[in-house]
């Protein structure tokens, strides 16, 4: 069994024996660790800019049926990555856990799959953020539809994380203290609006949440190109679910910033899939039912969320909601920077990236990895004026970031009890295998759903970056590349730090 930090000396001590030393501030609580994943889960960031994604498929089946069977798939890979990140509590977090359970060549891959997720998932965020607080307050100020242009866009996009980056640059102290107020925001605003929506909704239709309907092509605004195949579209819509379920990551990548992290890094993965799912589906239910018409409704595409809610609640309190929404979005773009930075700096100090020395840097005065911060931003933006397309950029992050997600935990499976004998103390007993199978089986169902059109160009994006990452390993990494420092779990090779091969 794996130690049992109560404070931060045996956190320290923990993190020691896998061959690190603290450096970031440990100044993160249980809850803090829980705000931080809801922040960058957040349902009304992914559940409210992607709604459109789900309703213009077969509309409320796409909440009523799509949403909780995704969510289960998304919970299994919580609980298994909860389980190894309790036995493994370090900034590296996934490319830690795949080193260690596969060898150092799948800890790179992984590595490189979780940050491109998470660089594509800011950029996601941000856009959607954008897109949002342009549509729903551009009308208020006077605004241009040049705005929503590409070039308008990147501007606004660029300049909202810029100030996440110089946030995250500061500390970790005004980061949790932001983080902890979205984690409550998220909770109270859905819990309004969802409210406010079944109070003053048209009527409550609840056949709608299990009634397929077609609204691909010019029925729904052309989110999904037009097909008669409802199979089709209910598997495409489950890109809403999968989308803003994603992040969950976050407790393990602020492992060495959290107290207690082998039991509150866990807990904070579960639990914040268990209340983002349930707050996402009530909140979701309650804009179905409250559409006074769905078709319609449907033929908005991307402004169908703002229009029902703006229909259907008095306008003082839509106003009023729709800027606590945004808030929201705000805040989870800026966890998803502090999410994306410690991987970018857990990488780079084990040698991982290009300009390590300098990745790895971490500010004197701030504790925080400033080089990582304001590379990991940069990127995002990058991406951003690539592909401005928002469901491309949704697909994308996706992909990678459930191939990072669940490579780990398929190693895990044929590691669990041969050469992964030691546990922590989150542990899941017989029940890791079969939802680590259940875990692979849905990965690969993404996989496939994230790539029809009009997202094909996800194919081209995965596959030159599978492939480039292949060749750079085999003709340079491979030999050059030592891997993170990880115990011999095999039951005779004692505690021994060990590059593993």
């Amino acid at each position: 069994m794996a130690a049992d930090p109560t404070n931060e000396g045996d956190d320290e001590q923990t993190l020691r024996a896998m061959g690190y030393r603290q450096e970031l501030a440990r100044r993160m609580s249980s809850f803090s660790s829980l705000a931080l994943s809801m922040s960058i889960i957040c349902v009304l960031s992914g559940g409210v800019t992607s709604f459109h994604l789900g309703l213009c498929g077969v509309g409320g089946a796409s909440i009523g049926l799509g949403w909780p069977l995704t969510c289960l798939f998304s919970l299994a890979v919580a609980a298994t990555m909860a389980q190894l990140a309790s036995s493994f509590p370090t900034a590296g977090g996934l490319y830690h856990w795949a080193a260690i359970l596969g060898g150092r060549g799948w800890g790179w891959l992984v590595a490189w799959f979780n940050l491109a997720g998470l660089v594509t998932v800011l950029a996601a965020v941000n856009v959607g953020c954008y897109r949002f607080a342009v549509g729903a307050l551009g009308p208020v100020l006077g605004l241009s539809s040049w705005w929503l242009e590409p070039i308008g866009q990147l501007i606004g996009v660029s300049l909202i994380t810029i100030s996440h980056a110089s946030i995250n640059h500061v500390g970790i102290h005004a980061t949790t203290r932001m983080t902890d107020f979205s984690g409550y925001l998220i909770v109270a605003v859905s819990a309004i609006l969802a409210a406010g929506l079944f109070a003053f909704a048209p009527s409550h239709d609840f056949t709608r949440l299990v009634s397929f309907a077609n609204f691909s092509g010019d029925s729904g605004a052309n989110v999904w190109p037009a097909t008669e195949s409802l199979v089709y579209l209910f598997a495409l819509g489950l890109l809403l679910p999968a989308y803003t379920i994603t992040g969950f990551d976050a407790p393990a990548h602020a492992s060495e910033e959290t107290r207690s992290a082998s039991h509150a890094v866990p807990r904070g993965i579960v639990r914040s899939v268990l209340i983002s799912g349930t707050v996402g589906w009530i909140l979701l239910i309650a804009v179905v039912l409250a559409a006074p018409n769905l078709a319609e409704s449907a033929r908005l595409g991307e402004g169908a969320f703002l229009a029902i809610v703006h229909k259907v609640l008095p306008a003082q309190l839509a106003i009023g909601l729709t800027i606590g929404i945004i808030i929201a979005q705000y805040l989870c773009g800026l966890a998803t920077v502090t999410s994306a930075s410690r991987m970018t700096f857990a990488f780079a100090r084990d040698g991982g990236l290009p300009c390590s020395a300098w990745l790895r840097f971490v500010s004197p005065k701030h504790r925080t990895p400033a080089p990582a911060i304001w590379t990991v931003a940069i990127a995002s933006v990058a991406f951003t004026a690539w592909t401005p397309i928002y469901s491309t950029i949704t697909a994308v992050c996706v992909i990678f970031l459930y191939l990072s997600y669940v490579i780990p935990t398929a190693l895990g499976f044929f590691a669990y009890r041969r050469t992964w004998t030691e546990f922590g103390p989150w542990h899941l007993g017989r029940w890791y295998r079969p939802l680590a199978a259940i875990s692979v089986i849905g990965c690969i169902c993404l996989l496939v759903i994230g790539m029809q059109p009009p997202n094909d160009r996800s194919i081209w994006v995965v596959s030159v970056a599978t492939a480039l990452l292949a060749i750079i390993w085999f003709a340079r990494e491979r030999s050059r590349f030592p891997g993170p420092p990880v115990i011999d779990m095999r039951p005779n090779g004692g505690k021994t730090i060990q590059n593993n091969d």
